[in-house]
């Protein structure tokens, strides 16, 4: 994932997806989602033939997977001195969970382009141009001057980078389909966020540059020449 996590850590949509295989949470988490208001423990319970304490148990494992959020809320209506305490209660999150192996980031691509053509609309600059210069300074954004590792932050991106003598190639393309049916929009896209990253990562002796095989991500990385 474009995003930065210990390697050592699972990926934290790896984890919900993960914590969703138990059948009692997933059958919580299918209720709690149908439900136009938030749920407490005791009714889910209730609704599905549990325990108390399973219930609550499960909810708060989904809660911790950011698959649910929790509110407090005072069911009674009263407000003021003797109204009780809050109840805590638990409603589908906003999160959005997508696991894909090999890992794509679709999402992304049409963030960029999405992005590019509004511009492209504002300004008249022509598409493909603005469409360059965002996936550059995603790249750019993204690197970690401060872990300038180079072969890790491609792994991080899920490009799954492999040495080729004194070269970088990639095993996979974050955006595989895409490129098969619009391989000069989204290959042209891919060159430049990787231009990006490297300029961010300040790796000046290895540059990009588009080399298509069917085995590998149409990027390849090698050493910059120097000199006249």
């Amino acid at each position: 994932m474009f995003v930065d996590h210990p390697k050592e850590a699972p990926h934290p949509d790896v984890s919900a997806v993960a914590a969703l295989d138990e059948p009692t949470r997933r059958r919580l988490y299918q209720h709690v989602a149908r439900q136009t208001d938030p749920v407490s423990r005791d009714d889910a319970a209730a609704a599905l033939g549990l325990a108390r304490q399973t219930a609550a148990f499960h909810l708060d494992r989904l809660a911790e997977e950011s698959l649910l959020d929790v509110v407090y809320e005072r069911r009674s209506g009263r407000t003021g001195p003797g109204a009780g305490r809050p109840a805590k209660l638990y409603k589908r999150s906003t999160r959005q969970v997508s696991v894909s192996l090999p890992e794509r980031h679709y999402e992304l691509a049409g963030r960029l382009l999405a992005q590019a053509m509004e511009e492209s609309e504002a300004t008249g600059e022509p598409v493909r141009t603005v469409l360059h210069r965002k996936a550059h300074d995603f790249g750019t954004g993204i690197a970690d001057p401060s872990d300038p590792n180079l072969f890790e932050s491609l792994e991080r991106c899920g490009f799954e980078p492999r040495h080729d003598g004194d070269a970088v190639v990639l095993g996979n393309c974050p955006f595989h389909a895409l490129a098969r049916e619009h391989t000069q929009t989204v290959c042209g896209m891919n060159l430049h966020l990787l231009r990006g990253l490297l300029q961010g990562l300040g790796e000046e002796n290895i540059q990009a540059r588009l080399a298509p095989s069917p085995d590998h991500c149409c990027v390849r990385l090698q050493p910059a020449p120097h000199g006249p």
